[in-house]
């Protein structure tokens, strides 16, 4: 009997660890105090004065800039199941569009949904630019959630990752 609790132990340990994708996945509670809006404060901190690409981006349909408009009233507002709603309504129209992956990201941020954060910032960077404000604020957001996970060795890696996001621009002649 013994030996069957170790095995069931490791699996329910990993499951309790693994991430619940999609919007209806529950919050996890951070293993430390975290000021959400000091978190989002700090990404978007990140994301200053690091444009060091040319980042070429298509014209939009104007119905996203209206949901993403009314999301970022619902966020100053701090109603943020509003905000979320209105910038999933912008990404149902740009589902590949990094910039609003990663404004998702921060308004989970918001709302202390670490995981879900995570996740949005990751996709994020895996379609975005891998320099630059943008990859500094996907990195950035994996910092603040592992920090509220108490995971401090990803939060290290996550740390090296936002400086590599500054690339220097080349040298103009």
């Amino acid at each position: 009997m013994k030996h069957l609790l170790l095995p069931i132990a490791l699996v329910l340990g990993l499951a309790a660890c693994s991430h619940p994708g999609g919007s209806g996945s529950s919050p996890v509670k951070p293993a430390v105090a975290v000021d959400p809006a000091a978190a989002v404060a700090a990404v978007r901190a990140a994301g200053e004065g690091v444009d060091s690409a040319v980042q070429v981006q298509p014209l939009r349909d104007p119905a996203i800039d209206g949901f993403l408009d009314r999301a970022e009233a619902a966020e100053r507002a701090r109603d943020y199941p509003a905000a979320v709603a209105a910038a999933e309504e912008a990404l149902k129209l740009a589902p590949e569009a990094p910039d609003i992956l990663q404004y998702l990201a921060e308004l989970e941020l918001a709302r202390g949904d670490w995981t879900r954060a995570e996740e949005l910032a990751m996709k994020s960077f895996n379609l975005g630019p891998k320099v630059g404000s943008l990859c500094a604020r996907n990195w950035q957001t994996v910092v603040e959630t592992r920090t509220a996970l108490s995971d401090e060795g990803t939060v290290a890696d996550a740390r090296q990752r936002v400086k590599a996001c500054r690339v220097p621009p080349p040298p103009r002649m």
